[in-house]
């Protein structure tokens, strides 16, 4: 559902208009029948100007005439019981049944109210989050990978320009925003100098060299990562603020390559670059229980170690043994 709010979309179920006035219906009808049965049983405690004893049809009638306070006053209550009954619960029932009829227009006017609450309350709280500009093929792609290492679907707010793209992710549960993300207005309702990182999967290199330059002006410490289809812009992005630029073509090209002569090799990557199942990709800090052993005496295997800002490679003799601060990236089984 789109909201009034800036553009931003929280994602959150809503019934359809049938289903609600379905219910109302339903429950109205309840009410009525209850004030009927109600009536019809205590009909020697009223009256009817034209005479004669109340049948189920004129208890019909006093019920709908009095839900709906009409009150013709044609058939009244003349004895104590059912004038207590009329205060205790034929009233009762009248305003519920009056709130039923009103719910819709209720429903209605508070829906703005509610959402701009949600909104408010959201941005209040977000923080440590996920900025992903961009939700095609690249974009969805890379929340499955957020998905699949522990980043929680309240963590993950999508931008882009199509109301169709926010609403698919509104429906899988992920908090969205319309609009261009190369403009900082659109930028700052994602609440950017909060977040702990951006993805920028652009559908074009210009447009990702556009949004990159505008995350780097608004928060000029957040972790970018971004998507670049031809190779020689990716040192634009890297100039624009980029920390990591992965080149889609080229890489699907390499890929095409291995295939064609090292299927096995292809396999390998696929499985590594799939989360979730046999072999992960993954970056750590060393424990304190690692502290002072060899890479390779890990359990986990070891590709790189950083150590005050400057990768080594596993076979790297620099390395030596390793201290509380490494940072390393490993394979790991599942």
């Amino acid at each position: 559902m789109l909201s009034d709010h800036g553009g931003v979309q929280l994602a959150h179920t809503e019934q359809s208009p049938f289903r609600q006035v379905g219910k109302r219906v339903v429950i109205a009808t309840v009410v009525l029948v209850a004030t009927v049965l109600i009536v019809y049983f205590d009909r020697d405690g009223y009256r009817d100007n034209n005479g004669g004893e109340l049948s189920l049809l004129d208890a019909t009638y006093y019920a709908t005439v009095s839900l709906s306070t009409t009150g013709y006053g044609d058939i009244t209550p003349v004895t104590a019981s059912a004038r207590l009954v009329n205060i205790l619960l034929i009233t009762p029932l009248r305003v519920l049944f009056l709130l039923i009829l009103i719910g819709t227009t209720l429903e209605a006017l508070t829906a703005r109210s509610r959402e701009e609450f949600r909104v408010r309350r959201w941005r209040s709280t977000v923080r440590q989050h996920v900025v992903v500009c961009g939700y095609g093929t690249k974009g969805r792609s890379a929340i499955r990978a957020l998905l699949a290492n522990g980043t929680d679907k309240e963590h993950i707010i999508v931008v882009d320009p199509s109301p169709t793209s926010i609403d698919e992710a509104n429906s899988i549960g992920l908090t969205g925003i319309v609009g261009d993300a190369g403009r900082a207005d659109v930028l700052r309702r994602t609440s950017i100098e909060k977040a702990r990182a951006v993805v920028v999967a652009a559908n074009r290199d210009d447009t990702a060299v556009l949004i990159t330059l505008t995350v780097r002006q608004l928060n000029p410490s957040v972790p970018i990562t971004a998507s670049v289809r031809e190779e020689e812009n990716a040192s634009l992005l890297r100039q624009s603020g980029a920390d990591s630029v992965i080149t889609s073509s080229s890489t699907s090209g390499r890929l095409l390559g291995l295939a064609t002569d090292s299927p096995r090799v292809v396999a390998v990557v696929e499985d590594l670059l799939t989360a979730g199942h046999g072999l992960d990709l993954t970056q750590r800090t060393v424990t304190s229980a690692e502290v002072g052993m060899g890479a390779r005496q890990l359990r986990d295997v070891v590709l790189s170690v950083t150590r005050g800002g400057r990768t080594l490679r596993f076979d790297d003799p620099a390395i030596g043994t390793l201290q509380s601060e490494d940072v390393l990236v490993v394979v790991r089984s599942n």
